[in-house]
């Protein structure tokens, strides 16, 4: 067994070492909070009851989480490729609101994280989200998986929904997704979107560079391949296809902001110990979002690490398509242009978004919009309660008004 193999392996065994641990830690909350038991209401059943909880929660092995928008909304495949499928969120009744296209963020979490956002999105549009495939589960004979493959599927998610749609991109896919929109409206394709809105993405990330935008710089290309690229092992639909793991990327998101997370856990544990099971039950979702991991290929992982945030193909008019067409953003003429950032994000830094303006020149100065969103980082952009009533009102404007 090589090294690329050896790591996935490794981290594969140690779940498996926990999953006894994991097993007695649940049956240990189950216990203290079973109303049945005569102290589970006191103080003391309530702290054993929260102990054994982050016990069970550390060495739990994190599923996909649903979206689980309520029994009134029936998500229904509209697209299937070997590595996405495109999602339908069905409301009942027919209506006429506006079409819109999530695309959601390649980066190792599931697409589920952007739950916040499709509920505030569904009462008023008619959404759609990329829900992109765990690159793990995916068999060799599939083929392989880049950053053009991904401008592929997000032109063939916006023809497949027919036209008159409005697009969403949230974080990482910014940079393919205008550049999937510059290569249609070069084209002049018939599908081009009305709108685009493009939130929290690395469009320019020489912009007020973050520590991911640091680390990205602070290493050659063959780096990130010989120490983050690793086998998926065998026992796995993918195995020996490389991925860069998606437990890696966690590890490394958790390491910026170790005391935000520990903090977190801590009043998690005096959420459940004092009885609010309200405060708890919400820190319970961000955490099994949060928590819950995806793995991306290898040539997709290291293409971007390459054209996005070494090279900055796009923003210093270089990026081609393929390795050949040009990308270019002027060629977007029709399609109305917003960008939304968050003052306090630490992932992809103020200005890094707002600088796909620049990029557009041909489109009409009234069809371009910004919003800088005070007191919030990355993951407030799109979910919590500034999203909810700052917002999502803003962008429910722009797409009506586009």
């Amino acid at each position: 067994m090589g090294h690329a193999e050896a790591v996935y392996s490794a981290y594969e065994l140690s779940r498996s070492l926990a999953a006894p641990v994991n097993a007695w830690a649940a049956a240990v909350r189950s216990f203290w909070s079973h109303p049945a038991l005569p102290v589970a209401g006191t103080p003391i059943g309530r702290v054993m009851a929260a102990g054994s909880e982050l016990l069970e929660r550390a060495t739990r092995r994190y599923p996909k989480p649903p979206f689980a928008l309520g029994s009134t909304v029936r998500e229904e495949v509209v697209l299937r490729t070997p590595f996405c499928d495109v999602i339908h969120f069905e409301r009942g009744a027919a209506r006429s609101d506006p079409k819109v296209l999530v695309v959601a963020p390649l980066s190792g979490h599931h697409a589920s994280l952007l739950r916040d956002l499709v509920a505030t999105l569904l009462p008023d549009h008619d959404v759609h989200i990329t829900d992109w495939i765990d690159a793990r589960l995916v068999p060799l004979s599939a083929g392989r998986f880049d950053l053009d493959d991904y401008i592929d599927v997000v032109r063939q998610a916006i023809r497949a929904l027919g036209g008159d749609v409005h697009v969403v991109a949230v974080c990482q896919p910014a940079v393919p997704t205008l550049a999937a929109v510059a290569l249609m409206a070069e084209d002049g394709d018939a599908a081009l979107p009305r709108s685009l809105t493009l939130m929290g993405g690395p469009v320019d990330p020489r912009i007020n560079p973050t520590a991911p935008n640091r680390l990205a710089e602070s290493r050659p290309l063959d780096w990130f391949e010989n120490t983050l690229v690793h086998r998926v092992p065998a026992g796995q639909p993918g195995s020996g296809r490389r991925v860069y793991p998606g437990f890696l990327q966690l590890s490394g998101f958790i390491s910026m902001n170790a005391d935000r997370h520990t903090d977190a856990h801590l009043q998690l544990f005096r959420e459940v110990a004092r009885g609010d099971e309200a405060a708890a039950e919400a820190r319970r979702r961000f955490y099994d979002d949060y928590l819950a991991v995806m793995d991306m290929t290898a040539e997709y992982y290291l293409q971007t690490i390459d054209v996005v945030f070494q090279r900055y193909d796009l923003p210093r008019g270089q990026m081609r398509y393929r390795g050949a067409r040009p990308v270019r953003p002027a060629a977007i003429r029709t399609t109305a242009l917003m960008t939304i950032e968050g003052e306090k994000d630490d992932i992809t830094g103020v200005g890094q978004t707002h600088a796909a303006h620049a990029l557009c020149p041909a489109i009409p100065a009234e069809r371009h919009r910004h919003h800088l969103q005070p007191d919030v980082g990355h993951y407030g952009i799109f979910s919590g309660r500034r999203w909810r009533g700052e917002i999502a009102p803003r962008l429910r404007d722009f797409i009506r008004a586009s």
